[in-house]
């Protein structure tokens, strides 16, 4: 397990994970408490989609990558660091500073076109199982369910 780069706050992205061959994850609405948009960006081509919860495009990723896009690119620099959030996606930064902004950039300047696969789905499915591990009791005893993490001491 990789320790987080940084601390970061769970209130405006909850979600976020590099997998599947994207940088995807769920990312709060900033009008509807109510709502949350399922975001990614695709390895290499940089392909990205918005939709909410319940499948419905977003409206601000027409053409680019839209505030939910920036938050979650941002909330994994955060979360994973630059290096390694930019070498996952594939994204040659230049010299200099290396920021999410640079990542972002760096993104945006091939033109990337949006994402026809609808990847939302699996995402949302993946965070709504992490939120129910919150809603287990704490136990010293292994969970059925944790059995393919390794151990994090070795037995001797």
């Amino acid at each position: 397990m990789v320790p987080p780069a940084r601390p970061r706050k769970l209130a405006k992205v909850p979600f976020v994970e590099l997998a599947d061959g994207r940088l995807q994850g769920v990312v709060s609405s900033g009008s509807d408490i109510e709502r949350v948009y399922v975001s990614s960006v695709a390895a290499g081509t940089y392909a990205f989609g918005c939709s909410t919860n319940n499948n419905r495009p977003c409206g601000g990723a027409r053409g680019s990558f839209c505030n939910h896009i920036r938050a979650l690119v941002t909330e994994a620099v955060l979360q994973y660091g630059t290096e390694r959030v930019a070498r996952y996606l594939k994204a040659d930064l230049p010299d200099g500073e290396r920021t999410a902004q640079t990542v972002l950039t760096a993104m945006a300047a091939t033109r990337p076109a949006p994402d026809s696969a609808k990847a939302a789905a699996s995402v949302f499915s993946r965070f709504l199982r992490h939120l129910a591990y919150l809603e287990l009791a704490p136990v010293t005893t292994p969970s059925p369910e944790m059995q393919w993490f390794p151990p994090s001491r070795a037995v001797a």
